[in-house]
């Protein structure tokens, strides 16, 4: 690719990024706030957040809850978040012996109590182990929160608060979810360590 062409689509792409951000803002910031609130309540009231997705998914799971039990902009202690994504035995056992739609909801009825926060990451809104463990934390009796993209899939219909970036494009999707996962970390930080 020659150099023109390099910035052509670099270019293009960061625009479409930041037009994508701006129809968030617009339409999201709302949603946002509601889930933050949830937040807050569940770890004033002593609860945990549970995050899970898939790929690029389970990476922004694990990046958000690296940002709530280390720190995000204030100095502050560690806040109770898991992901789902990271035990590789726990995914493999599971997957192996109850099957790969199984791999979050398992987790979930280990770990989630009434008062949790559970957080599943789809980019499609329609990925099965993601649904299922949805449904576990409704069982659990545990909040739900979605981030989704397109039209949200079933993923926006089963959860307390859905957050639906409104594209088609996967990388664009993963971008604004990672943005509206920081914007959770800083307004529970905000929230939990006024003064």
């Amino acid at each position: 690719m020659n150099k023109e062409k390099a910035l052509e689509l670099i270019n293009a792409s960061l625009r479409e990024g930041a037009e994508l951000r701006a129809i968030v803002a617009r339409d999201c910031s709302q949603m946002i706030a509601e889930a933050a609130r949830l937040i807050i309540q569940c770890l004033q009231s002593g609860g945990k957040l549970l995050f899970f997705g898939n790929g690029g998914s389970a990476a922004d799971a694990q990046h958000l809850a690296a940002e709530f039990v280390g720190r995000f902009v204030r100095e502050r202690i560690g806040l109770p978040a898991i992901a789902l994504t990271t035990d590789s035995s726990i995914l493999t056992a599971v997957g192996n012996d109850y099957g790969f739609d199984q791999i979050f909801a398992r987790q979930i009825q280990a770990l989630a109590r009434p008062g949790d926060v559970a957080v599943g990451i789809s980019t499609s809104g329609n990925s099965p182990n993601v649904l299922e463990g949805v449904k576990a934390a409704r069982k659990a009796e545990a909040k739900t929160i979605g981030l989704s993209g397109k039209d949200g899939g079933v993923l926006a219909e089963e959860v307390d608060i859905a957050i639906t970036i409104a594209s088609k494009s996967t990388a664009r999707i993963q971008e604004c979810h990672i943005a509206v996962g920081h914007l959770l970390c800083e307004l529970a930080e905000e929230g939990l360590c006024k003064g």
